[in-house]
């Protein structure tokens, strides 16, 4: 797919299998910012939406969770990190099971690794 230069869009997956669950990471970037869908196979869902961004006023990105439980705190957590490691307008809908903290580490150090291999996606 094109570039996400000049108003297009492109489109990314990876998958990984991280504490025994598969975990499938798909990217739609965009001009100035990208989505990051995070979640498990069979039943892909979109259970939450938050967006981060960075602001002149803040250091830390501001943040909403646009869609899903508001006690749900690993979305907001993460648009909040890659905003603020990007610069760019952030999406996340993180849909594995929270509780697990070992999973949620090992899916945003796969993050990171990914970002690392392949800049140019995010």
């Amino acid at each position: 797919m094109a570039a996400a230069a000049g108003g297009m869009l492109s489109v990314h997956g990876f998958s990984e299998q991280l504490c025994g669950v598969s975990v499938h990471f798909h990217l739609l970037t965009m001009s100035g910012s990208f989505l990051l869908w995070v979640g498990a196979a069979p039943t892909p869902s979109l259970s939450n939406l938050a967006v981060a961004m960075c602001t002149r006023l803040d250091p830390t990105p501001v943040s909403s969770l646009i869609l899903g439980d508001a006690s749900e705190t690993t979305p907001t957590s993460i648009a909040q990190r890659l905003a603020k490691k990007t610069g760019k307008q952030v999406f996340v809908s993180y849909n594995l099971p929270s509780s697990n903290t070992s999973l949620s580490l090992e899916v945003e150090n796969r993050i990171k690794q990914e970002m690392e291999k392949n800049p140019d996606k995010f």
